[in-house]
């Protein structure tokens, strides 16, 4: 019986020994799993056993490190649980750890065998499974239809009129003189001057002198002062003229007619980009409050609320703040653009909302933020993998869009997968059914995008598994031998 023992020591021995092998000879493989091989002893109905059988070949899978500097759309799991579910040229389903894919040439994503990654579609989580495929069209342009305005506007601005103003009026000189030649009683005599600055009398003192040396006044029968400085009798206060500030229609031309100006970029339904300018005007405040009228242009054209006619801008949309520099109207104002591409390049009318909430006006520095939605057409340029499994396609307009999820698969026994070659395993009824789920949900590992998991071989522990092996099968070689020996002797001695 010892022949038929150590043939089976022999024969588990090569196959732990091929085992081995395997896992050696797959280190470098990406996602490999290493395997291990059981054994079991042989009993029939005799006491001594009949030797060894190998009973299963069992896979570890134990999670290998994760290595970032990979392709564009290499993947790795980042945690025990998971496998990528792939379909086959024939539709067929595998599973891999195996995290190396590039785009074929209908832009699938595929991995070194052709084999499709699969997930789910855009905003479709838990739906079926499809095969993931890139973008190849422009992602379309998206008209601005609002815009959020953040601005201060300086309270210490100047304020620009309509229209000419008096905004000081004139004040009267005036001059308190004591009359000696003839005697006349102390008086306040009022005065304005003409256009080149001679006095002009309201009430003109008589003629005479007036005053003690060394300045004596003296006045002419017209009013006129022939000797004497009239500027040094105390008391003496001079004409004030009045001040008038010229009005200034406003005009996107002439930058006096305007306080501040901020552009903004809208964008039309063809995804053509227009230029909106807002125009801020400080006006005279009222009843204590303070106003600035908004003008607006798209091109250079009025849009409304903002009309021209015949170069007279009128309907300007009006802000007003309180004393604290806080806006109280409306924070909402309404754009329309019936035509933003013209005749040449029709596009649907223009209407862009902007919220001006939080908008103030304090005595520091004018600034603006602008935030509008919407953008032009954009060609895909790339692909970013987020960690719960999102493909983000990015476009060359700055746009990004989610244009699918990968899905990963776990199976109640994983052992009981069955390995089919190229680090594939396929369902069986041992392994039970998989269960799908996002990266990152229903206990599934989040994934990592341009990383790839290495082997879990440990290449150390599998040099000591292969010489205990060797030692083994040398044994069992040894026991056949042994036994050979016995068998000559028993021979002879017939």
């Amino acid at each position: 019986m010892g022949f038929g023992q150590g043939l089976s020591g022999l024969n588990a021995a090569a196959q732990n020994l091929d085992v081995i092998g395997n896992n050696i000879a797959n280190s470098g493989t990406v996602g490999f799993k290493s395997a291990t091989a059981s054994f079991a002893d042989v009993y029939a109905s005799s006491r001594v056993g009949l030797g060894v059988k190998v009973s299963a070949i069992n896979q570890r899978f134990t999670v290998g490190s994760v290595t970032g500097g990979g392709g564009e759309y290499d993947i790795a799991i980042d945690g025990a649980k998971g496998m990528f579910r792939v379909t086959d040229q024939a539709g067929a389903v595998m599973y891999t750890r195996n995290g190396e894919f590039l785009v074929d040439k209908n832009n699938f994503i595929v991995n070194a065998q052709g084999y499709r990654l699969t997930g789910y579609p855009p905003g479709s989580i838990g739906a079926n499974p499809v095969e993931l495929q890139l973008p190849t069209a422009n992602v379309a342009p998206l008209a601005t239809t609002s815009a959020t305005t953040v601005a201060n506007l300086d309270a210490n601005a100047k304020v620009i009129y309509l229209t000419d103003t008096v905004t000081s009026p004139a004040v009267n000189g005036s001059v308190t003189m004591t009359g000696t030649t003839p005697p006349l009683p102390a008086d306040t005599y009022e005065f304005t001057r003409d256009a080149v600055g001679n006095i002009v009398w309201v009430n003109a003192p008589p003629a005479g002198d007036y005053g003690t040396a060394p300045n004596v006044i003296t006045v002419d029968g017209t009013g006129a002062v022939t000797a004497g400085d009239l500027t040094q009798v105390a008391g003496y206060v001079d004409y004030t003229a009045a001040v008038t500030e010229l009005g200034r229609p406003f005009d996107p031309k002439l930058s006096d007619t305007y306080t501040n100006a901020s552009p903004m970029t809208v964008f039309d339904s063809l995804g053509n980009s227009h230029q909106v300018m807002q125009y801020f005007v400080k006006r005279p405040a009222v009843g204590g409050t303070s106003v600035y009228d908004v003008y607006y242009t798209m091109d250079g054209q009025a849009m409304a609320p903002t009309t021209e006619a015949a170069g007279v801008w009128g309907n300007p949309q009006q802000f007003t703040f309180n004393n604290a520099g806080t806006l109280t109207s409306a924070p909402v104002v309404n754009l329309t653009f019936a035509q933003p591409g013209g005749t040449a390049t029709p596009a649907d009318p223009l209407n862009v909302a902007i919220n001006y909430t939080g908008t103030t006006q304090y005595g520091s520095n004018y600034k603006l933020v602008a935030k509008p939605d919407g953008y032009t057409s954009g060609e895909f340029s790339g692909i970013n993998i987020s960690t719960d499994g999102s493909l983000v396609a990015s476009y060359t307009n700055g746009e990004t869009q989610v244009v699918g999820t990968l899905v990963l698969a776990d199976f109640s026994n994983l052992q009981g997968l069955q390995p089919v070659g190229n680090n594939a395993w396929k369902e069986t009824a041992a392994s039970g059914q998989p269960i799908l789920g996002q990266p990152g949900t229903n206990s599934m590992s989040t994934v990592v995008g341009q990383a790839t998991e290495a082997s879990n071989v440990d290449m150390s522990k599998e040099l000591v598994n292969m010489i205990i092996a060797q030692r083994t099968y040398q044994a069992n070689s040894q026991t056949i031998k042994t036994q050979d020996e016995i068998m000559q002797v028993l021979m002879n001695l017939k």
